[in-house]
């Protein structure tokens, strides 16, 4: 008889999330419960707890007495929202239990380091600009159109978090002969050298680098690291690329500075989202805005149901998971801002 595993991805749709051979792989694997759109229902899904082995969600619907009330079967749970941060979920006690808790961030890596090259590529050779020009009218042709824009080729390059995200950017960024900078409490400067990163304080970061960008998980912490004071730093040639998370910059900071000219922003993440329609970034002329965008594409949201099925067989079979990124203690501490380390 094969395992069950309760499958209730909503917000997201199966469709979004699982292909029609990923689908096939995952029936393979278990007896799926649910397996449609939507929430499932609360005495449905407490009811299906009692024999499941797995529960892949994506908004934790069900309480926070759920996991206390499971079965002693229920050994996974996957979530495909992108963070592990579901404040009903009771982590604590899946820990407790031993129960492995997987997040699918991992599956955004790439479309975000993707988008977030494009973006410092478009404010670095003012794409943004020049298409709006040609639109009215006013598009400058040769040199004149040339005026201000900077290569990304031989420049430094620092990075603001070092984790998965700025591993896939840095191989997009090698073929331009970059140097790397990069700011990570978490990481010790020897995990930093093996990757061809050099340690840097924050302060010599914003000096040194040509273009940085901020991709470091928004902690409890973390919040406003990218302060006024280090923004000053920068002159205009200088590009900040922020697509983690708006929360770890001074964003009226930054608005001002980008409006005086005092360097380029491209952002895909914004205090309040949608922003909103008078705020004084929407007429920053060294500004890239994009719509929070990076991540969510079809082929990365399919990722997510494959890395998901690759883990639970894995797991099942008693074996290490590989693709999916599983939440410590230590994390959820920092996310938390409970101190704990």
């Amino acid at each position: 008889m094969k395992p069950k595993a309760i499958v209730a991805p909503s917000f997201r749709e199966m469709t979004e999330i699982f292909d029609l051979t990923t689908l096939e792989r995952l029936h393979g694997l278990v007896d799926v419960q649910w397996g449609r759109n939507g929430p499932m229902p609360q005495q449905l899904f407490h009811e299906a707890t009692q024999e499941a082995t797995a529960v892949i969600f994506g908004t934790w619907h069900y309480g926070t007495d759920a996991i206390v009330q499971a079965g002693p079967s229920l050994r996974q749970v996957f979530e495909v929202a992108g963070t592990h941060d579901h404040p009903d979920l009771d982590y604590d006690e899946c820990f407790e239990r031993g129960m492995t808790i997987g997040g699918c961030a991992p599956a955004f890596a790439s479309a975000v380091a993707e988008h977030a090259l494009a973006l410092s590529l478009a404010a670095g050779r003012l794409i943004v600009e020049g298409d709006a020009g040609f639109r009215t009218g006013h598009e400058r042709w040769l040199h004149d159109g040339n005026i201000g824009a900077t290569t990304h080729f031989g420049k430094k390059i620092g990075f603001v978090g070092a984790g998965g995200l700025s591993r896939a950017l840095q191989q997009l960024l090698l073929p331009f002969g970059v140097e790397f900078l990069a700011y990570d409490p978490w990481l010790g400067p020897t995990k930093l050298g093996e990757r061809g990163l050099k340690p840097a304080g924050l302060q010599a970061l914003f000096s040194e680098s040509d273009i940085i960008f901020v991709l470091a998980v928004p902690t409890a912490e973390n919040a406003g690291l990218v302060s006024r004071e280090l923004m000053e730093m920068l002159t205009p040639e200088k590009i900040l690329v922020v697509v983690s998370r708006a929360h770890l910059v001074d964003f009226d900071a930054m608005t001002e500075l980008v409006l005086a000219g005092r360097f380029r922003v491209a952002t895909d993440v914004f205090p309040q989202e949608p922003l909103e329609a008078g705020h004084p970034l929407r007429r920053a002329k060294g500004a890239v805005l994009s719509a929070h965008k990076a991540g969510a594409i079809p082929e990365a949201l399919l990722e997510i149901g494959r890395m998901v099925v690759d883990d639970l067989e894995l797991l099942l079979a008693g074996e290490t998971p590989t693709r999916m990124q599983y939440a410590t203690r230590e994390m959820l501490a920092a996310l938390r801002g409970d101190g704990a380390r």
